[in-house]
């Protein structure tokens, strides 16, 4: 089952590496760029090299390609506990491409669309080689558009990033940040709309949000109930060519949503 959270924690606190790993996310990131002040990246990389080399294992955000830090980031990743990279401010290709040749075998790249020129060519990156999903960072996003609010505003931003994913055929896009940590309320709104529109997973900045959103990726005990409901008529109708289940027609798309929701559920 593809990751439904992903716990950001800082590259230059190494105390909190371990302890983010055990805080339940499906994914880790270790990050170099925002949480990391210019004079502290150096020794962020070091202690993330030897928290790596002594067995750790987590995913990595890099600095941008457009940065002085880029190339020394890049050194970390011959190390084997480097999962997945996360590259920010994706907006070319051939920027992922570049980083694609850098790469372990099987280890791949999450890029964070967060200008519009990101969003623009938001295909062309869903297709590009080594691309596992993308990440929507939607606070860098409104930033670079002048957009106040993080609802209907975003609901193009959001809808493009998913459509791209599904036309490339990779994983569902992995929604942005809910900044209010303790508003518990505001996680499950942003977390359900999130799931409604075709997002996959979360992104997660304490590790209090990570529970709720796991569990805000999986089906409701209402959607499971139906759809066990679904496949034990199409098992009773024997190839019959037209199902229905209270008075409502079941076809072949309601069948293969059913069958994915029990596919999760068991995974």
């Amino acid at each position: 089952m593809s990751p439904r959270s992903y716990l950001f924690v800082p590259g230059d606190r190494a105390e909190r590496f371990d302890k983010a790993c055990a805080a339940g996310a499906d994914a880790v990131i270790i990050d170099l760029e925002d949480a990391v002040t210019p004079e502290r990246k150096a020794a962020a990389r070091e202690a993330v090299r030897a928290w790596l080399a002594a067995g750790g294992r987590a995913c990595v955000r890099l600095n941008g390609t457009d940065t002085e830090w880029f190339d020394d980031d890049c050194a970390l990743l011959d190390l084997s506990g480097v999962v997945n990279v996360v590259l920010p401010k994706a907006e070319r290709a051939d920027q992922l491409q570049r980083l694609a040749s850098r790469l372990r075998p099987g280890v791949r790249i999450v890029p964070i669309v967060e200008t519009a020129l990101g969003l623009w060519n938001a295909l062309e990156l869903a297709g590009a080689p080594g691309v596992e999903r993308l990440a929507f960072g939607s606070v860098d996003f409104q930033l670079d558009c002048g957009i106040l609010g993080d609802g209907e505003e975003l609901l193009y931003a959001r809808s493009r990033l998913v459509l791209a994913s599904a036309i490339a055929r990779i994983d569902a896009p992995v929604d942005g940040v809910t900044v209010a940590i303790h508003d518990a309320g505001q996680l499950q709104a942003d977390t359900r709309r999130a799931r409604q529109l075709g997002f996959g997973a979360k992104l997660c900045i304490h590790p209090k949000q990570v529970v709720p959103v796991n569990h805000g990726f999986m089906p409701a005990e209402a959607e499971v109930t139906h759809a066990r409901a679904i496949m034990a008529a199409v098992d009773a109708a024997a190839g019959v060519g037209v199902i229905t289940l209270d008075g409502k027609l079941i076809d072949r798309p309601v069948i293969e949503r059913a069958r994915k929701i029990l596919e999760r559920v068991t995974a």
